[in-house]
């Protein structure tokens, strides 16, 4: 038995410990925001924190999760008034969403870091989140608007 502590909630588990994190969010516990896209950390649709460090779940075995805390893109806000949240919808990021849960946990991580991350800062932050219908443009610019929104909320 496992037992894992995802977005704020324990979970016992049954599971082999070298299971993906990424299939036991979806298969087991049933949150599929947290999406499949390459199985080998190379596209970062699958990212969640692990203690508040973005990782890719998709090669992040559950073993590694143990007594740590986990937080899905279900997990990011009570109500999806995170900043990132707010700031991808006011400016329609999303084309096919597939890869977004991903790049809002990785840009979530960064402004968590870095509250007023530069242009510069941003493209390395977000360098390893591919999305295939090419939303970069628009992805740069909700990080800066959350990045704005949550300076200016102080």
């Amino acid at each position: 038995m496992i037992t894992l502590n995802i977005n704020k909630k324990n979970y016992k588990l049954d599971a082999d410990p070298n299971t993906p994190l990424l299939w036991v969010l979806r298969d087991n516990i049933g949150l599929v925001g947290t999406k499949y896209g390459c199985g080998v950390a190379q596209c970062g649709a699958c990212v969640v924190h692990l203690d508040g460090e973005a990782v890719r779940s998709c090669v992040t075995k559950i073993s590694r999760a143990q007594g740590k805390k986990v937080v899905t893109i279900e997990g990011l806000s009570a109500s999806n008034n995170h900043p990132l949240q707010k700031a991808w919808l006011e400016l329609d990021v999303s084309q096919c969403g597939y890869c977004q849960a991903g790049q809002i946990m990785s840009a979530a991580v960064l402004l968590r870091e870095n509250k007023s991350p530069t242009s510069q800062d941003i493209d390395d932050a977000m360098a390893g989140n591919i999305c295939r219908c090419g939303t970069y443009l628009r992805i740069k610019e909700a990080i800066q608007l959350a990045a704005k929104e949550s300076s200016s909320d102080k």
